[in-house]
């Protein structure tokens, strides 16, 4: 089996190098999507915990993390290939993809690309809705935002995705793994999401799709249902955006019965 969180890198369809944690071995394989501005680190625990039973993947999608940023065109579509050919070059035949925030959205579309190997598509504090969509106005604004001050407007984001009493430390920590996130990057992301409806995308899919959630946003699952008919939502309680940061334990613990309902 190999090593926790080895270090690799493959090519994305456009030629940006993919750089990506891998480690253990069995089916199904799980691939961890981070969300937006985040990297692979924080998947760092669900790596070291699930690699000694499946074959576990984490990618930086590019723009992020050491992943590449000369993309000539962003978008979710594009990340959805990215992930698509992490799992190419893993040789992985039976996957289960987790999505944290916009990766759940990614994981959407990398199952729509792969659906003979997908077992089921795991949104982890996403999928509260799929009927939203961010207009152009809304997206230039807060491209333009992290590209004049990425700091100040990175910390009134985190701030944002936790709860007022959250353990300081944390909300540090992840305001810390996504601080060095490239400007340009994250300008060309928050633009590239623009219009982009993921009910569309979700409408397609022929796998079951489940979400984790923290309870700092609500989740609509019967509006859910009316687009992904096999959907089911299991909430942590006093959890913010990240509860694989908040409450590691617990949240493993939920992803193991989440695989284990995907496989039976």
């Amino acid at each position: 089996m190999e090593s926790a969180n080895e270090r690799k890198a493959c090519a994305a369809p456009d030629g940006v190098e993919i750089v990506y944690s891998a480690a253990g071995s069995g089916e199904p394989a799980l691939v961890f999507i981070h969300g937006g501005l985040a990297n692979r680190s924080f998947w760092d625990g669900e790596v070291e915990t699930f690699a000694s039973r499946h074959h576990v993947m984490a990618p930086d999608l590019p723009g992020h993390g050491e992943s590449g940023t000369n993309r000539q065109k962003w978008g979710i579509p594009e990340f959805g290939a990215d992930i698509r050919a992490v799992i190419e070059a893993e040789h992985a035949e039976k996957v289960i993809l987790f999505g944290n925030s916009l990766g759940g959205a990614v994981a959407i579309e990398a199952a729509l690309l792969i659906p003979e190997r997908v077992l089921g598509v795991v949104g982890v504090d996403t999928f509260h809705s799929l009927t939203y969509s961010v207009s152009q106005e809304e997206a230039t604004r807060m491209a333009d935002a992290f590209r004049n001050d990425y700091a100040d407007s990175l910390r009134k984001m985190v701030r944002q995705l936790f709860h007022n009493d959250a353990d300081p430390a944390i909300v540090a920590d992840a305001e810390r793994r996504m601080a060095h996130t490239s400007p340009m990057a994250a300008y060309s992301m928050f633009l590239c999401i623009a219009g982009y409806k993921p009910s569309e995308s979700a409408s397609l899919l022929r796998v079951p799709v489940r979400a984790i959630n923290g309870d700092l946003f609500p989740t609509d699952t019967e509006s859910v249902r009316k687009i992904a008919p096999d959907f089911d939502v299991l909430l942590m309680s006093h959890v913010g955006h990240y509860p694989m940061l908040e409450q590691p334990q617990e949240f493993d613990r939920l992803v193991g019965q989440t695989i284990n309902s995907l496989t039976k």
